[in-house]
C-alpha cells in the first residue's frame, strides 16, 4: 500500500512540477481549456504515471481515474483563479489530487485508518507542544512585551505579518533542532539570526529598538526550548 502510494505521488510531483514549464502554466492561465499545453501537461501526467507503474495493466483503472480527475480538477482552478485567493487555490488544488490519488490506492489495497491512535497521548502531546512552540507562545510573547512597544519606528517596507510568521518558522526549528536534540541547529539559527539583525541595528542607531528586538528574540528562544525540553521529558514518561 505505501509503496503504491508513494509510486502515484512521484507521478504526481514529476507531472506538477518537475515538467511543467512555466511557459506551459503562462498558457493554461490565459487560453483555459482551449490551451494546447493543457494536454500536453495531462499526456505528461499520463506518462509520469505509467512509468513509475512500470506499465502493470493492473492499474490501468486507477491511472484513468487520476488523468480523468486531473483534468477536471485543473480546469476548474483555472477557471477559479480570478474569483478565489490564489494561494488557498493552490492549496485545495493539490489537496484535491492527493485525495484522488489516495482514493486511487484504496480502490487496489484498502487503507485502515486507527482512529484511536491519532488521540493516543503522545500524539497529543506532540500537537500541544507544537502549538505552544508556535502560536500560543506568539500571543504570550505579544502581550509580554507589548508594555515596550515603540512607536514611530514602524518600516513601511516590511511585509504583511512577516515578523508573526517568521517568529513562529524560527520557533517550530527550534523545538524540531531540541525534540531531535540537535543543539548545534539552534547555535547556528541563533548565530545567523544575529548577523542579520546586526545589520539592520546598526542602520537603525536606536538603542531603544535593540532592547526590543533583543528581548523579543530572548523570549522566543526561550519559549522553544523550555516547550522542547518539556515534550522530551513528558514523552519519555507516557
Amino acid at each position: 500500500m505505501i509503496a503504491l502510494l508513494l509510486k502515484l505521488i512521484l507521478a504526481h510531483v514529476i507531472g506538477d512540477f518537475v515538467f511543467q514549464p512555466e511557459k506551459w502554466v503562462k498558457s493554461k492561465e490565459k487560453k483555459k481549456h482551449k490551451s494546447p499545453y493543457l494536454y500536453w501537461h495531462i499526456l505528461v501526467h499520463l506518462f509520469a504515471a505509467l512509468v513509475v507503474l512500470q506499465f502493470n495493466r493492473v492499474y490501468w483503472l486507477g491511472v484513468l481515474i487520476i488523468i480523468i480527475s486531473h483534468y477536471i480538477i485543473d480546469v476548474l482552478k483555472l477557471n477559479l483563479k480570478k474569483k478565489l485567493n490564489f494561494r488557498w487555490l493552490f492549496l485545495w488544488d493539490q489537496l484535491a489530487h492527493l485525495a484522488v490519488i489516495v482514493f486511487v490506492v484504496n480502490l487496489y489495497k484498502p487503507i485502515f485508518l486507527d482512529l484511536n491512535a491519532l488521540f493516543s497521548p503522545k500524539v497529543l502531546l506532540f500537537v500541544i507542544a507544537l502549538l505552544m512552540a508556535t502560536v500560543v507562545s506568539s500571543i504570550v510573547m505579544k502581550v509580554i512585551i507589548s508594555k515596550w512597544e515603540i512607536k514611530g519606528n514602524s518600516n513601511k517596507k516590511s511585509l504583511d505579518d512577516a515578523g508573526k510568521y517568521i517568529g513562529i518558522i524560527e520557533r517550530l526549528l527550534i523545538f524540531v533542532f531540541i525534540i531531535t536534540n540537535n543543539w548545534s541547529g539552534v547555535g547556528f539559527l541563533l548565530a545567523a539570526k544575529s548577523i542579520f539583525r546586526f545589520g539592520d541595528l546598526t542602520k537603525a542607531d536606536d538603542r531603544k529598538l535593540t532592547e526590543y528586538i533583543l528581548i523579543g528574540t530572548l523570549l522566543s528562544f526561550t519559549f522553544s526550548i523550555v516547550t522542547g525540553l518539556g515534550y522530551n521529558y513528558l514523552i519519555k514518561i507516557i
